[in-house]
This record gives C-alpha cells, sequence and structure tokens, in this order.
C-alpha cells in the first residue's frame, strides 16, 4: 500500500469515527472536509495555556469550520489574523482587530466575515507570522498529521516559509478532538509537522522529530494544481 494509500485509509477511519461516536458537527457530510467537532470552542480556549500563542501578535489561521473559534479567539486577544482565502484562490486575508468592532469579531471570524472585514494582502506584505494554527483530519502524538488530502495547508506553508513569512521555529499547532489523535502516520517531504496538538482536554506537545519543507518543492505540484491558485504562477514565473 502506497502512501498516499495508507493517509487515505486514516482519514476514511476518521471520518466514520467522528460520525459514529456523535461528535461530528456541522457541515455535513464530513467526509472529504477538515471535520467540525463537539468542544471546538474549548479547544480554542485551550491555546491560551501555550506561552507563543499567548505572545503571538501575528496568528495564521486555517479557514475551516472547527479553527473558527481560533480566528475569533484571535481577535479579541488583539492579534493581527493571517487567513488563508479557500482552496488559496484569492491569496491571503489580513484581520486587524483594531479595524473591528467588537461585536463584529464572531462574524469576522468566518470566511464570509473574513472578505468583508479582512482586506486581501500579497503574502510577501504580511507582517512575520509568530504562530500556525492548522485544522486536521487525524494527527500523531509524534506530530505526523493529514488534512482533507488536496495539500492546501502544507502549500500555504511553503510559500510563507520561501518567503521568509515563517520559519523552521515558528510554532504549528492543530486544534482536534481527542478522537482524531491516532497512531502512526506517514510522513512525506511535503508535510508539516505540527508542535502541539490540542484539544477540549488539554494540550499534547509532539517534541516532533519530522523537519519541515523550507518552500514550495515545485515538481511535486500538479498542472491542475498550479492552475487553481494564481500565486503559485506567479511566483513560480519568478
Amino acid at each position: 500500500m502506497s502512501l498516499r494509500e495508507q493517509k487515505h485509509r486514516i482519514r476514511e477511519q476518521v471520518w466514520a469515527l467522528l460520525v459514529r461516536e456523535k461528535v461530528a458537527r456541522p457541515p455535513f457530510p464530513i467526509r472529504g472536509r477538515i471535520p467540525n467537532f463537539v468542544g471546538a470552542e474549548k479547544a480554542a480556549e485551550n491555546l491560551l495555556q501555550l506561552g507563543p500563542f499567548r505572545s503571538a501578535r501575528t496568528v495564521k489561521v486555517s479557514p475551516d469550520s472547527p479553527q473558527r473559534p481560533v480566528r475569533e479567539l484571535c481577535l479579541r486577544l488583539g492579534k493581527k489574523l493571517v487567513m488563508p482565502t479557500p482552496r488559496l484562490r484569492e491569496g491571503f486575508l489580513l484581520l486587524e482587530p483594531s479595524k473591528i468592532s467588537e461585536h463584529n469579531y464572531r462574524h469576522a471570524s468566518t470566511i464570509r466575515g473574513g472578505y468583508t472585514f479582512g482586506e486581501k494582502v500579497e503574502p510577501e506584505s504580511l507582517d512575520i507570522i509568530d504562530f500556525i494554527v492548522v485544522g486536521s483530519v487525524a494527527v500523531s502524538r509524534g506530530g505526523a498529521r493529514v488534512g482533507k488530502g488536496e495539500g492546501y495547508s502544507e502549500i500555504e506553508y511553503a510559500l510563507l516559509r520561501m518567503l521568509g513569512r515563517v520559519s523552521e521555529d515558528t510554532p504549528v499547532t492543530t486544534t482536534v478532538h481527542p478522537l482524531q489523535i491516532v497512531g502512526e502516520i506517514p510522513v512525506e517531504e511535503f508535510d508539516v509537522p505540527v508542535d502541539y496538538i490540542v484539544t477540549e482536554l488539554g494540550v499534547v506537545v509532539t517534541n516532533t522529530m519530522f523537519s519541515r519543507p523550507r518552500g514550495i518543492i515545485w515538481r511535486l505540484l500538479s498542472n491542475e494544481k498550479m492552475g487553481e491558485i494564481p500565486l503559485l504562477r506567479r511566483f513560480k514565473q519568478t
């Protein structure tokens, strides 16, 4: 079985488990998505246990449903929020809490609200990102992670790393349901491991030994992916 097939099997098992245990939340179906889960709000609050998160000034958070409470928390804490647009088709949105009324923070933390209250920013113009929160389908205690299988989180990281907006030392964290923590997950050269796993129960420090890509691995990108993401075409030409 190939690494890709192994990862797909893990995803299918986790999606089925979350549904079976009735801890999945809308949007449904969760198959094919970063699954929303019961306890996402508490998991977001538990990020406050992490010193690197508390001290971060600029935080990048995935646009997935279970990370919406994380995005709202960032705004309420006065942190600049960097949110990739879905499938990275329109680059990145920057939301500055000082420019948003507090009663709009919740709406601003949604994808639709992000477009309303944020501004599109070229990645090379972003501030240095101090902390990253990604969504996951499954994660291991050693820091290996699988998303929904389309590679957008990895592309976002690699692009920002290439541009010097993140570094090897930028903490990468995921918020998940405890049932999303699994055993071994195969790791490929483009994968981005996580330093912390945060659930409603608390924080797992992975002490990951896996390395991270230093930039875009162009040879691994399909023509289809290049066609979907204008940013990739622009930086490939430079």
